[in-house]
């Protein structure tokens, strides 16, 4: 049987050991996939939506450490993937997205489905050409790959239907490895001497640290000890920084504890290692702000710096600990960790049972308490992460993948998709918003197909949650929030999955413990108070005039009822 360009980039990707591809046939990808099948030695993972198979590869990219692959059929098809492709490159996970196209014949003729996902996925790759003939095969996918390997994002190849079934006579295809390669990159001496300097002159010096940060808790608890630094903690650094950290004194931001918020607006030095924490607002004006980070473009571009390196954490770490001479008083950092003790315990306690309808704050507690400890979890944007942010508990083991960058709704079960298919005999729990599942509500279909036992949790309040939140601090009534939900377990079982709906708090505990023994894939629906507050660490005068403008309004418009259940949800727990 003659070969095809196709053949040939199913040889390439399985000697760069790719071992799956997500996404959705069409009558442009006909010629890729017969050659998946015919090689037999890479899954194909057939989703329902091409957003699904995006946001899926970048899991699966995330917990295998390796590229991952993702494909979706001419015009719409592969116009879908662009969403969980922005993700993907945002995160810094390679992936490979081929985004097939119309007959290379047509181009520029205005043919059916035809658009130009050369230019389209520009934004969000570091290499995006067009497949034109044989003589570019198989250099084009090595490139590809090797890019988004070594650059940590996204590459897409643009394939025409017809050009994937063109003939390719050369033979073998050369095996190509790809390389991945982890260089050691510090700051000159000169470099280390200056940003020490600006360290020992420090009174009290406040460190946050990000996802850049990541294999470098030992370091990290050596230098806030040096420092009698206080550590804060951006969401995407909490998996690697939480646990086992007496320096710690939680997150700050929109979703934060007034202890980390304080602790940089009160500190005279502050240290970013390994963070591109965006909300400006939350920086301090005074201090002395110096940053570390690998990527040499980021220094400065969220808050104006003293100093700024470039230098992987660890090993920047390492070589400036010892040209820290001068003592440091612990007078700051113990004031912040007994605020952060303080601001704990009032979190802890709001993680009760109480009455219906359930706590979310309790039933992510719960969720805590009994996943395994080296559970992989996904949150969707909005309550869910607020919510897995504070109550979640983090032990360097488990992973917490969300949409941190890129903050799309729908990510958490396409996630968890992901997740499972890479770690099969890993339990995978997606903390899913009711938009968010809905959203994507057809790939529950995927865990059947797949035998995936993913655990779906779903915090059904009925609403778009995190956005009245936000209507309410602009002083705006709720509008187009509203969600009229179906029962998530009784639809799930008409799925052929399982499906556990909770509305008692009373049978959480147990209906948690039931989903998550169960061995195949369920829909655990659980109904949560729509009125829960997740108050940022700092209100500022116009959130509190437009929280009242907005109690004002709804009296107006004969809305009061909302402003007691608010009250009663808040207050009288």
């Amino acid at each position: 049987m003659r070969r095809t360009i196709a053949d040939s980039i199913v040889e390439s990707l399985l000697n760069a050991g790719v071992k799956r591809i997500y996404g959705i046939i069409g009558d442009s990808l006909n010629a890729l996939l017969d050659a998946i099948r015919r090689s037999g030695k890479i899954e194909w993972i057939h989703v329902r939506h091409e957003e699904v198979a995006a946001f899926a590869a970048g899991a699966d990219a995330t917990l295998s450490g390796a590229i991952a692959v993702c494909a979706g059929s001419s015009g719409p098809g592969n116009l879908h993937l662009i969403n969980g492709l922005y993700d993907c490159h945002r995160n810094r996970v390679p992936v490979l997205a081929i985004a097939a196209h119309i007959p290379s014949s047509e181009i520029g003729s205005g043919f059916f489905q035809e658009t130009r996902p050369d230019m389209l996925f520009q934004e969000c790759s570091f290499f995006c050409e067009v497949v034109t003939g044989p003589k570019q095969i198989p250099r084009a996918v090595t490139m590809a790959m090797q890019t988004a390997t070594a650059r940590s994002g996204v590459s897409v190849l643009v394939l025409p239907g017809d050009v994937a079934a063109f003939e390719y006579d050369e033979s073998p295809v050369p095996e190509r490895v790809i390389h991945s390669t982890r260089p050691i990159v510090s700051p000159s001496t000169d470099e280390l001497k200056t940003l020490a300097d600006y360290l020992n002159k420090g009174k009290r010096i406040t460190l946050l640290c990000g996802a850049g940060c990541a294999g470098a808790h030992a370091s990290l608890m050596k230098l806030c000890e040096k420092l009698q630094s206080p550590m804060v903690i951006a969401l995407r650094g909490k998996e690697y920084l939480e646990y086992d950290n007496p320096y710690s004194v939680g997150l700050t931001g929109l979703i934060g504890y007034s202890s980390g918020y304080h602790a940089m607006m009160e500190c005279d030095v502050l240290l970013m290692l390994g963070t591109d924490f965006p909300y400006r607002q939350f920086y301090p004006q005074e201090a002395t702000i110096l940053q570390v980070d690998l990527d040499s473009s980021r220094l400065g571009r969220r808050t104006p710096l003293a100093y700024g390196v470039c230098g992987d954490v660890k090993t920047t770490i390492e070589m400036l600990l010892p040209l820290l001479k001068e003592p440091h008083s612990p007078d700051h950092l113990q004031h912040f960790v007994a605020h952060y003790a303080k601001v704990r315990e009032e979190l802890d306690n709001l993680a009760n049972p109480g009455r219906a309808p359930i706590h979310p704050q309790y039933l992510m507690k719960v969720i805590s308490d009994l996943a395994d400890e080296d559970a992989v979890l996904t949150c969707d944007v909005g309550t869910p992460t607020v919510w897995a942010a504070r109550y979640l508990s983090m032990n360097g083991k488990r992973k917490l993948l969300g949409s941190f960058s890129h903050g799309t709704m729908a990510n958490a079960m396409p996630q968890a998709i992901g997740a499972q298919v890479a770690q099969p005999g890993r339990q995978v729990i997606s903390l899913s918003g009711d938009g968010g599942l809905t959203m994507l509500l057809g790939d529950l279909l995927t865990l059947r197909q797949h035998k995936l036992p993913i655990k779906i949790v779903v915090f059904n309040n009925g609403a778009l949650g995190f956005v009245e939140l936000e209507m309410k601090a602009a002083g705006f009534l709720e509008f187009g929030t509203e969600l009229d939900n179906p029962n998530f377990a009784m639809l799930a079982q008409a799925m052929g999955i399982e499906g556990i709906r909770v509305e008692d708090p009373n049978d959480l505990e147990s209906a948690v413990r039931r989903a998550f023994e169960h061995g195949g894939p369920v829909v655990l629906d659980v109904v949560v108070n729509r009125q829960e507050l997740a108050m940022p660490p700092k209100i500022n005068f116009e959130q509190a005039r437009g929280f009242t403008m907005w109690m004002l309004k709804a009296v107006l418009n004969g809305q009061g009822n909302e402003i007691i259940e608010l009250a009663k949800t808040n207050l009288l727990r």
